[in-house]
């Protein structure tokens, strides 16, 4: 793994992913936040770059950016010299960690090949809590050769890497993960609140559910202690969901589809968030949004049975 990494893009995601990397690798990192540079800079083999364009030199540039409208802005036109694509040099291998749109990365992808340089899309799941322990899933999308040229430093981030075809693949793989993910939250918490309506304990209820078929990651991991304990820390945002669910649904649209359940998640989620309001509310406040409109706050425990 002897490459030269320079790693892009250091939120909540970035900075144990960055401290992991540097275990195998020497990193040179760069962020617009000045003090998450700093911050990352403070672990071993992390080094600041003092700009962007720095960064250009290296063997592989990793992203970890909210979108394809930010790499877009971050990487500028491969074919202007003086934009941060343009100054990378042929060989270079261009791996977006983030959740960007897949139809724009393949895009992406075709114009830096121009340029004798290649991109692999690896986008994660997991959240921060396996960003943490170097666990995530990671999806990646691009020829093989550089699926195999990415993997030694992915491995380093996660435990399961799994090529999932070309250039787009793994992003639209990860939006549709994320939109499942989503339509499992948002259904557990409509089941449990019509049984907290009808009388059921919530605890009591989850419970059940996860010994039962009803059980996925959200009501095993999520609503137990985000929900019912009224943390709201699942660590992933608001705002991204909807952006990741939203790419799916069109991703699924311009497929000729109509994803009738797709469609009412994506609405009840646009809808949470606009009621919210500004900032970044966390994932697990959509509870929050349908206690709001039904009046059943699963955060009560209720006991009495109705008859």
């Amino acid at each position: 793994m002897a490459d030269a990494v320079t790693f892009i893009g250091l939120g909540t995601m970035g900075q144990p992913m960055v401290r992991n990397l540097a275990r195998s690798v020497p990193v040179e990192v760069h962020d617009a936040d000045r003090a998450a540079v700093d911050a990352a800079a403070r672990n071993p083999g992390v080094t600041a770059l003092p700009g962007l364009v720095e960064g250009a030199d290296a063997d592989v540039v990793i992203l970890m950016l909210p979108d394809s409208t930010v790499v877009e802005r971050v990487l500028g036109d491969p074919e202007t010299p003086l934009s941060f694509a343009g100054r990378l040099r042929p060989g270079t291998l261009v791996v977006d960690m983030g959740s960007s749109a897949p139809r724009a990365t393949q895009q992406l992808a075709g114009r830096l090949r121009k340029r004798g340089v290649a991109l692999v899309d690896a986008p994660v799941s997991g959240g921060p809590r396996k960003a943490s322990t170097a666990e995530l899933t990671i999806m990646v999308g691009g020829s093989a050769e550089d699926h195999e040229r990415a993997l030694p430093l992915l491995r380093a981030m996660g435990t399961s890497v799994t090529h999932v075809g070309p250039a787009g693949a793994a992003h639209a793989l990860k939006a549709l993960n994320n939109l499942l993910s989503a339509i499992g939250l948002v259904g557990a918490l409509e089941v449990l609140t019509t049984g907290a309506k009808f009388g059921l304990d919530p605890r009591i209820m989850l419970d059940v559910v996860n010994r039962s078929t009803g059980r996925n990651q959200s009501t095993e991991v999520k609503i137990g202690p985000e929900v019912l304990d009224g943390r709201f820390q699942v660590g992933f945002s608001l705002p991204l969901t909807v952006k990741d669910i939203g790419t799916a649904l069109e991703l699924s649209t311009s497929l000729g589809l109509t994803p009738e359940v797709s469609q009412a998640c994506v609405r009840f989620c646009r809808a949470a968030l606009a009621d919210l309001g500004e900032g970044n509310p966390d994932q697990s406040e959509l509870a929050r949004y349908l206690a709001k409109v039904t009046g059943v706050d699963l955060t009560r425990r209720t006991t009495v049975i109705r008859s």
